[in-house]
């Protein structure tokens, strides 16, 4: 670096001035910053407590106003309840009274069903037919049968005709006259053999010839005494016996033509349709399932305490979504589930929900219950939610006119803590510190704080 000594006198007095200069600038300028700063801070010293009593300024007059001018409330006295009723509601299902899975008594071809899923049936009605030509025919035969036993029951009942005692007679006279020619005959052969004209062979042909008319003879008078003694009663109770045989054989086959048919045993509703036509169906296999819908029922489950409380014959009403319908309780039925501690109870339902009530479908039973409690009721909005989780009612507390500056007929209002018992609708059950006979704030309660003055509304 060179000396200023060294430079000439001119250039070495102008770099001083020059840096003199610039530390005057400088100098003033970080002055009138410090000013600046010292000015800003001297202002905000001064202002906030200026503002800080506007503002309390504000708080006392709106205070004064709000005392000033008391808020017009609604208000109701408070009673004292020692019970509540409460309405709870119970689900259960329609239920049918009987369900079947019908069938056939014995197997065969199906050959028509006349009902599908979902029609309704009266006790008595067709519902399915099996084929029954191979019936038919075996109760013509036995019907053939039959005549020709009765036929024979009434020939042995009226006896024998005279045509035939007459037949009978001219046999009997027939082999008498034969026996005596040839007794005649043997005779004569008798004198011969004595005489030794003939050998004993010719003479013992003639001996037996005439034992064997005799038999003959013997038989033809069986006959004919049979004939004319008529018919014994024991061939008539055989002969009736095969006539009733036959009967029964028949009516066996008319159990079998009746059963090919299958008909409802009950009034109610086709939920299933389990065959079509032209199955071979064996005995017994399910064809249709009936379900009973003639007296629709309910089966709702209750606490023990509950059913124990309904007694046969109690009128209730069960609601099917939007519909209602008039019931009463049938039964309670005695076992407890012991897994959800309820019993079934049975209701009754009306007979014109017949038509629009299907089993199974869900249903639900609204019964009222007291319960003894001592409390008071207050309306919802009369509450407001207090610390800890509490809940606080606002007294009104009479004020002196004179000391408060206000006109007659304002009150003071205070929060009182209460239990909630019950809720319902718009109004709630609460006990507390409420007394009976106080005075609360109906509704509004969001706007109030307490000692507010307040002025009730007529």
């Amino acid at each position: 670096m060179s000396d200023p000594s060294l430079l000439p006198p001119n250039l070495g007095s102008a770099s001083q001035d020059s840096d003199l200069a610039d530390s005057e600038s400088s100098f003033h300028q970080r002055s009138r910053l410090l000013l600046g700063l010292g000015v800003i801070g001297l202002l905000l010293a001064v202002g906030t407590p200026v503002i800080q009593t506007q503002l309390a300024a504000q708080e006392t007059e709106a205070t004064e106003t709000s005392e000033a001018t008391p808020l017009a409330v609604e208000t109701l006295t408070v009673e004292a309840v020692d019970r509540y009723t409460v309405a709870r509601f119970y689900t259960g299902e329609i239920a049918a009274l009987r369900s079947s899975d019908l069938g056939f008594a014995r197997g065969g071809e199906l050959v028509q069903v006349m009902v599908e899923e979902g029609d309704r049936v009266t006790t008595g009605q067709p519902l399915a037919e099996l084929d029954i030509q191979n019936l038919l025919t075996q109760r013509r035969q036995l019907e053939a049968q039959r005549a020709e036993a009765q036929a024979r029951l009434l020939e042995l009942e009226r006896g024998a005709r005279q045509e035939d005692i007459a037949a009978a007679q001219a046999e009997v006279r027939d082999f008498e006259n034969q026996l005596r020619l040839q007794e005649q005959q043997r005779s004569r052969r008798e004198f011969l053999y004595a005489e030794g004209a003939i050998s004993r062979e010719q003479l013992d042909e003639f001996a037996y010839g005439a034992e064997t008319l005799e038999a003959r003879l013997d038989r033809a008078n069986s006959n004919l005494n049979e004939l004319l003694n008529g018919t014994r009663p024991e061939q008539v109770a055989a002969q009736r016996a095969v006539v009733q045989q036959l009967e029964a054989r028949i009516a066996d086959l008319d159990v079998d033509l009746s059963k090919s048919t299958l008909k409802a045993p009950f009034n109610g509703l086709v939920s299933a349709r389990q065959v079509d036509e032209g199955v071979v169906v064996g005995a017994g296999q399910s064809v249709v399932r009936l379900l009973e819908n003639a007296a629709p029922e309910a089966r709702i489950g209750m606490p023990e305490n509950t059913a124990s409380r309904l007694q046969p014959g109690t009128p209730v009403t069960v609601n099917l979504g939007p519909e209602r319908y008039a019931a009463t309780v049938k039964s309670v039925l005695p076992e407890v589930d012991p897994a959800t501690r309820t019993q079934i109870v049975v209701f009754q339902l009306e007979a014109t929900a017949l038509s629009r009530l299907n089993p199974g479908q869900t249903v639900r039973v609204e019964l009222s219950e007291t319960v003894p409690t001592d409390g008071i009721w207050v309306p919802s909005q009369a509450l407001t939610q207090d610390i800890r989780g509490l809940w606080s009612a606002y007294v009104l507390i009479p004020t002196d006119a004179v000391e408060s500056g206000t006109s007659e007929g304002t009150y003071r209002v205070q929060p009182k803590s209460v239990e909630i018992l019950h809720q319902e609708s718009d109004r709630v059950l609460v006990r507390g510190t409420l007394q009976v006979g106080d005075r609360i704030v109906a509704n509004g309660v969001h706007r109030l704080v307490p000692d507010q003055l307040v002025r009730p509304l007529d």
